[in-house]
């Protein structure tokens, strides 16, 4: 915080000079308007006729009425934004050019339009004004052009439509000045580029625009307007026009997000009626004068033009982006070319070229499979999110080509794409506005030099010594090839290890005996003199390309209670020298969510990931797994969330939740929240 202060000294300043003006001359408590210095220090048409030339500056400290003193402080926060990135000069200069320029170029104009038949120009020409408005709206433009993509579209375009409406609807002084200082920043900056913006973008500001037409004209019908158009009383527009606008905006709205041709027709024709009314209206007036026009069509005309206007820019933008309303699709979407590939196919794909170490978890049954011109991608589509697991299936050289249409694909079907548990290389193929969080490391142990000497692995001999002298005996089978009393001991420890837990095991990333019954799964056993299975692991295949298996992938991991101690050290540490005499490179423990060690300082997002670590080791103790497999000396690669921007993470978030717990009941959430917040245990 005092980092930041330091670095905002100069908004900081301005606020004080502000108040302080406002103690002294009492416009903190009472309207300033009414105070005997305004007029030798308001700016405006009226004070230039008269000669007051520096009431330019002299204007912009002080604020007309006690009320909008907490507005005014908050609209600095573009100034002191401004001054944090670019630092105090540009804000100053953004703030006094825009405020002086929109000071003068609004008398300038209003003095011009006085010579037209606006009648609105006439009455908005003869008032005065103060306040630092026009230049905090200047340094707030140039602030959101110093936003990331896609925000900064974003940010524009809520600053443009907020002025546009009150200009159009409220028209005071202090909107036209307010507008004049932002639109010189917009073509001073030029960083409003609406052509380089994505089928999602474009979706989306049209679904933003016309949700605001609706609010706008329900507000407008409640309050009452002062605009260019003329002004209106509450309640003085057309009730059926605007309530049939706003039945059908509703309807249409999620609609349009999701790209539906319907909703964009539905949407072009409602905007063409708005215009054609407008268009009517205008000869209605010709013809029979606007007194009559009032009673012809039951409500206020200037209500009808204003949103004639709006609707209008609607159409045009509708026509201008109508490519990315293509989607026929419904609710659960078949992405990429027809057939759909099927987990068989997916095997075979896998075994001829190869794949990451999440490549088997890919081609189970759970996913639904998209067929690219160069592979195969697996992904769950929850809450309208299409989830890609891991990294594209099929040769190396294709994979960034199937990233791409894979998103391509799941935004013209209404969906959002992302990828969950991806590695480096599918992080590269992404469009570099997407955002990325690492989810897990994945803890790789080498194989062909793995020796266990050496005082680091004292924990791993003690469990090799300690399973010597008990006459525990090692088995790598396969789940089925196993007769049925093992089959029988193995479901009654995964049953007794899920029954432990308030929340169902989970899936997707995660699997369960089902998944290791695969014939190419194997299964490590560890079996007690007795012949009790006091604990094991399931395997599953890395391919490299042409159907070489580099390496083995950690799955499932249950231990009996009672059994044999360091059993899973053990289980581990005996797989580890199987698969290093039959020739692999490296096994995989997996990747423990939530467990990435960041640096210091990485951010709100490392800071919350941890945060949640924290909050979910009583359920699931991704903490303490990632401890233990710190056992085995492995190196660490990051597996990544990747998603267009910070809007896709609540139902990105929510898409996880119901792939990694589809079968969990709101019961059980309640009970493993409860779980999160008790103290931890002594």
């Amino acid at each position: 915080m005092l980092r930041v202060i330091s670095r905002t000294r100069v908004t900081l300043i301005s606020i004080g000079v502000l108040l302080l003006i406002g103690a002294i001359t009492g416009a903190l408590w009472r309207p300033f308007l009414y105070n005997p210095l305004w007029d030798s220090v308001a700016y405006g048409l009226p004070a230039f006729q008269a000669g007051r030339w520096w009431t330019p500056v002299t204007g912009t400290f002080f604020v007309s009425h006690p009320a909008l003193y907490s507005v005014t402080i908050l609209s600095f926060a573009g100034m002191a934004y401004l001054e944090l990135r670019r630092g105090w000069r540009v804000a100053m200069l953004y703030f006094w050019i825009g405020q002086l320029f929109a000071v003068f170029g609004a008398a300038l104009l209003l003095w011009l339009l006085t010579y037209t038949p606006s009648l609105w120009a006439v009455v908005v020409a003869e008032n005065t004004g103060v306040g630092p408005t026009a230049g905090t709206f200047a340094c707030i433009a140039a602030a959101t052009g110093l936003l990331p993509a896609p925000w900064r579209v974003r940010g524009w375009l809520v600053l443009l439509a907020t002025l546009l409406v009150t200009l159009l609807f409220w028209g005071r002084l202090l909107d036209v000045q307010n507008t004049l200082a932002v639109f010189l920043v917009l073509f001073a900056d030029r960083t409003l580029r609406i052509q380089h913006t994505t089928v999602r973008e474009q979706r989306l500001i049209t679904w933003v625009a016309v949700v605001t037409l609706g609010v706008v004209e329900l507000i407008v019908l409640l309050a009452p307007t002062n605009g260019p158009f003329g002004d209106s009383d509450p309640a003085s527009g057309s009730w059926w026009d605007i309530a049939t606008d706003i039945l059908l905006i509703v309807i249409v709205a999620t609609a349009l997000r999701r790209g539906r041709r319907w909703a964009w027709w539905t949407t072009l024709i409602l905007a063409g009626v708005n215009v054609v009314t407008g268009i009517l209206l205008v000869v209605v007036i010709v013809a029979v004068g606007p007194a009559e026009a009032d009673d012809i069509i039951n409500g206020n005309p200037s209500l009808t033009f204003a949103t004639a206007v709006m609707w209008l820019a609607m159409g045009i933008y509708l026509i201008w982006v109508r490519r990315a309303f293509r989607s026929k699709i419904g609710r659960r979407a078949r992405l990429g070319s027809q057939p759909a590939p099927d987990a068989v196919e997916a095997k075979r794909l896998v075994r001829q070229a190869g794949g990451g170490d999440l490549s088997w978890v890919a081609t189970w049954e759970d996913k639904t499979f998209m067929r690219t011109t160069t592979g195969i991608v697996a992904y769950q589509q929850r809450a309208g999110v299409a989830l890609a697991l891991g990294d594209p299936l099929g040769p190396p050289a294709g994979r960034a080509q199937s990233v791409r249409e894979f998103i391509d694909d799941a935004e013209h079907a209404g969906l959002i794409p992302c990828f969950f548990s991806a590695s480096d290389d599918t992080k590269a193929a992404v469009p570099a506005t997407w955002r990325s969080l690492v989810v897990a490391d994945d803890t790789i142990v080498d194989l062909p030099d793995l020796s266990f000497t050496g005082k680091r692995w004292n924990s791993v001999r003690t469990s090799l010594n300690k399973a010597a002298r008990e006459g525990v005996s090692f088995r790598l089978t396969h789940l089925k090839d196993e007769p049925w009393g093992v089959q029988a001991q193995l479901q009654a420890i995964s049953e007794m290890w899920v029954s432990d837990r308030g929340l169902p095991e989970m899936g997707f990333t995660l699997g369960t005996l089902s998944e290791a019954e695969d014939p190419d799964v194997r299964i490590a056993l560890a079996v007690s003199p007795e012949g009790d299975v006091d604990g094991f692991l399931s395997w599953m295949p890395v391919y490299g390309p042409g159907g070489r298996i580099d390496g083995w992938t950690l799955d499932l991991m249950r231990r009996r209670e009672g059994g044999f101690g360091p059993v899973m050290e053990y289980l581990i540490a005996q797989s580890a020298m199987t698969f290093r005499e039959e020739g692999a490179r490296f096994m995989s423990l997996s990747g423990a969510p939530l467990a990435h060690d960041y640096p210091p300082r990485a951010g709100m997002i490392a800071e919350l990931s941890e945060w949640l670590a924290e909050a979910l080791e009583p359920v699931y103790g991704f903490r303490s797994l990632h401890r233990f497999k710190g056992k085995f000396h492995p190196r660490f690669q990051a597996m990544h969330l990747l998603y267009r921007d910070e809007g896709d993470l609540t139902r990105v978030a929510g898409a996880l939740t119901r792939a990694f717990l589809p079968d969990a009941t709101l019961r059980q959430f309640a009970g493993a929240g409860i779980d999160m917040l008790r103290p931890p245990a002594r």
